[in-house]
């Protein structure tokens, strides 16, 4: 088992699902990542990025 991994926040997962699993895994989350998700559309003639949601992901470390 490695000392360090990343666990997503899965898209119909809730956040206290994401750490049950970091946990049952043998894993204490130590950082939280989170990512704007866009999405590019064009108005008029140009390009602009849309916000449609974020990603999250956080860092475990294995329990001592």
């Amino acid at each position: 088992m490695s000392k360090k991994k990343n666990f997503q926040v899965e898209e119909n997962e809730t956040i206290s699902d994401c750490l049950a699993r970091m946990e049952s895994e043998g894993y204490v989350p130590v950082r939280r990542i989170e990512k704007p998700l866009f999405e590019e559309q064009t108005e008029n003639g140009e390009t602009i990025h849309v916000p449609i949601g974020r990603e999250i992901v956080f860092e475990g470390k294995i329990m001592t």
